[in-house]
């Protein structure tokens, strides 16, 4: 496989921008929007809930889609829907079509995010694999980086609408250069696969070690994101402060992801340990998050950066490694599930353990689950080896 030229990759870049933005631009702001669309917590909730809960029951469908028809139609048909999604809330200004919204695209964001990451796969050659996720990955993290930034700043200077609005021109300008610079990429034929063959691929440990992996990395961001600040609040620090340090988070992870990806592609990086180190440095993220003040935040959101910025192009690169490439699409695609059910269950169990004790219970207790299975490994490891 010939690799794909560097203009057929920015727009797949800019995709996994589109999606991230869309995904914490939003949430980060409707809470802080008090119009008739927002009017109590239980709303702002289903309302975040309905973009993950139509990513975690779809992404999986459209993965396997991609594979049947090819990546480019499933992207390029999964903007364009992001598009008049967004464009419905624009238009019509009502609390009904919010809902209809910001459901619409969550379920188009399942369409282009695994079509984008198995395009990313198919386009590159085995041995670029790591620096490509690695850059896509680095575009993800800018987008979960600017969205609560930038869409705050809409939505000040506009309302809810401009920031549709934003949003749909955006998906417009990226399907329109992902028509024009990615390739053509035609499915592969395929042998025919029962429910057993596809049970039996994805609970293989090929498949599951890595989408463990990115799973807690994914928990450990979204805990990162959304504790953090309530950390810093109860240290006494300003609003400022803990949104920089927060940002410090996502920072480091797109700074970090590149730099992954390529040590993975030199031979410098090996998936066990890129996977294990990145897991263990997560881990020690959580914990520093207990420290005093200004000092526990920012350790926390630099570590817990590192980690997952480990973690991310290493984890995709062996999933793609290991899937036969007429399989691709659907092995993003359930990888993204695994992504998405840590998104959802790392909150849920610091916040749990944290009603019942005290927040930095919380963070030890998600801690300590990201640390089990590392140190099982190495100690399996030691063992083979006495």
């Amino acid at each position: 496989m010939n690799p794909a030229p560097k203009r057929a990759m920015w727009p797949l870049y800019a995709a996994g921008f589109t999606t991230a933005f869309g995904a914490h631009g939003i949430a980060a702001n409707l809470g802080g929007f008090s119009a008739d669309a927002v009017t109590s917590l239980l709303v702002l909730g289903g309302l975040l809930a309905l973009y993950d809960g139509a990513e975690v029951l779809l992404k999986p469908v459209f993965g396997t889609l991609a594979d049947r028809v090819g990546g480019k139609p499933v992207l390029l048909g999964g903007l364009l829907a992001f598009a008049a999604a967004s464009a419905l809330y624009a238009v019509a200004d009502s609390p009904g079509w919010l809902w209809a919204a910001r459901l619409g695209q969550g379920a188009a964001a399942s369409a282009f995010s695994p079509a984008a990451s198995a395009l990313v796969a198919r386009l590159n050659p085995a041995a670029k694999r790591g620096r490509a996720f690695g850059s896509y990955g680095s575009y993800k993290s800018i987008g979960y980086t600017l969205g609560p930034l930038l869409g705050g700043v809409l939505v000040w200077a506009g309302g809810l609408r401009l920031l549709f609005t934003v949003m749909a021109v955006c998906a417009v300008a990226v399907a329109l250069w992902a028509a024009l610079a990615v390739p053509a990429v035609p499915p592969l034929p395929r042998t025919r696969q029962t429910v057993a063959d596809l049970a039996r691929r994805l609970s293989d440990k090929s498949f599951l070690g890595p989408t463990a992996a990115l799973a807690g990395a994914t928990a450990a961001l979204s805990v990162g994101v959304g504790f953090l600040p309530v950390s810093g609040a109860a240290a006494g620090l300003g609003t400022v402060a803990t949104g920089a340090a927060v940002s410090v988070l996502a920072a480091t992870a797109a700074l970090v992801q590149p730099k992954a990806g390529r040590a993975l592609d030199a031979g410098r990086l090996s998936t066990r340990a890129g996977l294990v180190a990145g897991l263990l440095v997560t881990a020690l993220g959580l914990a520093a998050a207990v420290l005093p003040r200004l000092v526990g935040v920012v350790m926390a959101a630099a570590l817990i950066g590192i980690g997952t910025g480990l973690i991310t192009p290493v984890g995709f690169a062996a999933l793609a490694a290991s899937t036969p490439e007429e399989r691709m699409g659907q092995t993003m695609g359930s990888a993204e599930l695994g992504r998405e059910l840590g998104d959802a269950g790392g909150p849920l169990l610091v916040a749990g353990v944290a009603t019942v004790s005290t927040l930095a219970f919380g963070y030890g207790a998600l801690a300590v689950v990201l640390a089990v299975g590392p140190v099982l490994a190495l100690t399996r490891r030691g063992t083979r080896r006495r």
